[in-house]
């Protein structure tokens, strides 16, 4: 009787065990979850920081869609642009422009 009574036991102890490891997870994930949404956050307060210096510049008279683009290139690899660049010239002159 003592055996079944040790067997009933562990099932007892492994769901301790279960539910231990669920709170960690838990917990973690909810740390996850908080850290995105704080990053989220930031990220909302920078595009309107964006926002703000695009509105500046264009009140001084700048085009801010082409400063987008410049923005845009400044990101890419001088080779690519290059290339990117021969390909549409390319292409202008096989339409005449």
């Amino acid at each position: 009787m003592e055996r079944a009574k040790s067997s009933d036991m562990r099932p007892d102890m492994s769901e301790t065990s279960t539910d231990t490891s669920y709170r960690v997870t838990a917990d973690e994930l909810r740390q996850f979850i908080e850290r995105i949404e704080r990053l989220d956050a930031e990220k909302k307060d920078l595009a309107e920081q964006q926002k703000e210096v695009m509105s500046e510049a264009k009140g001084r008279g700048y085009d801010t869609s082409v400063m987008r683009k410049i923005i845009a290139l400044r990101k890419r690899d001088s080779d690519d642009i290059a290339e990117e660049e021969a390909v549409m010239d390319m292409y202008k002159e096989a339409l005449g422009m």
